[in-house]
């Protein structure tokens, strides 16, 4: 966060918690005698302000920022994020943008510089959320980890034209492998076996479409369709990852709560209030649960896979087991008369996970 010249929080905690922070003026009246000498009484006296801990871990923040700036120029994307949280508490350890600026000099920072874009940035997110069609489904008992999904051809029509592929044409997948592979087509039938309204209250069950944290008062909600608007092509997009917009701080909170065993955590960067020596601490909160611990357990083998023999194979770490999934979304640009279209050469590609899935 940053402060003005007056010291008033004008951005981040600095302007969330500054009537905490700053404390109360003092009031003192002055007079003088008939010698005019001044004398003076204090009618109300000031009061310090509190002290803001942090969740944020040093270490982690630094190799958060570092990694992520590689990460960003090495691909010569736009911009990036990067979300570090404790799965059991909700506690942010470290949260990173790219491109960054200094608080200390917010002035000479353009607006889009100075945006969270963690909290603010709403983004399709492709494949990283079959992650909560596959909850659903297992959770519903839809379908079963080793139960084949036919996938022949590695398309599925909608209407004229209106085609959906996979990358490649993989027959016939166990349930778990189409979340392995990937499969565009698999998640979508499984979406479509769901339905709208029981895949739509997994999905607010999970956060999307709310704000999450206390903490920062500008979070997006997020762009959720309600169920009886979603066509079977908008069900389709939705199973996959595409037809709703999402949160980076969303997404770790909703697989924070796969990690945890099936709880939904609010998401928090202040760990405790500390004024006149007294130390307040900020306790944890559960908003929800969303899957089963039996679900949690399944879903995890599942993820472990995608790392260990999937898609996300480059997240492998010696000496840990690491769950995971991978995620690429087509941007939204502007096509001909100023039209939105996909494009096909811009994406926003993720990876959300945790680790060590098993203790």
């Amino acid at each position: 966060g940053f402060v003005g010249l007056d010291n008033t929080g004008l951005g981040g905690l600095e302007a969330t918690y500054d009537k905490q922070i700053r404390g109360k003026e003092g009031r003192v009246l002055i007079q003088t005698d008939g010698w005019h000498q001044a004398f003076s009484r204090v009618e109300r006296p000031a009061t310090a302000g509190a002290t803001i801990e942090l969740t944020i871990d040093e270490h982690l923040q630094h190799i958060a920022e570092r990694e992520l700036r590689a990460g960003v120029s090495a691909n010569r994307a736009a911009g990036g994020v990067a979300v570090v949280m404790d799965p059991q508490s909700g506690e942010i350890l470290a949260l990173a943008n790219e491109p960054t600026f200094n608080p200390h000099e917010f002035t000479s920072a353009s607006p889009a510089r100075r945006r969270n874009r963690a909290v603010q940035d709403v983004y399709e997110p492709g494949s990283t959320f079959k992650v909560v069609t596959a909850s659903a489904a297992l959770e519903e008992l839809v379908v079963g980890l080793d139960d084949p999904v036919d996938v022949s051809g590695g398309r599925i029509q909608f209407g004229a034209g209106d085609v959906v592929s996979d990358t490649s044409d993989h027959g016939v997948l166990s349930f778990t492998d189409v979340i392995v592979k990937s499969s565009n087509v698999g998640a979508i039938k499984i979406g479509l076996r769901l339905g709208p309204d029981r895949l739509s209250r997994y999905v607010r069950r999970f956060g999307f479409g709310a704000r999450l944290s206390r903490d920062f008062p500008a979070e997006a909600p997020g762009i959720l369709w309600d169920a009886g608007q979603l066509t079977p092509r908008g069900l389709g997009s939705m199973s996959m990852g595409y037809q709703i917009g999402v949160t980076p701080l969303q997404m770790a909170a909703a697989v924070s709560s796969v990690a945890n065993g099936g709880s939904l955590m609010e998401p928090r960067v202040v760990r405790a209030i500390i004024q006149n020596g007294h130390r307040a601490r900020v306790e944890h909160r559960r908003i929800r649960t969303t899957i089963s611990r039996q679900t949690s357990a399944q879903l995890t083998g599942i993820m472990e896979a995608v790392v260990a023999r999937g898609t996300g194979t480059r997240a492998q770490v010696p000496g840990y087991t690491v769950a995971g999934k991978t995620g690429t979304a087509a941007k939204l640009v502007s096509g001909a008369g100023g039209k939105l279209r996909y494009s096909t050469s811009e994406y926003n590609a993720s990876f959300i996970g945790f680790v060590p899935s098993r203790r």
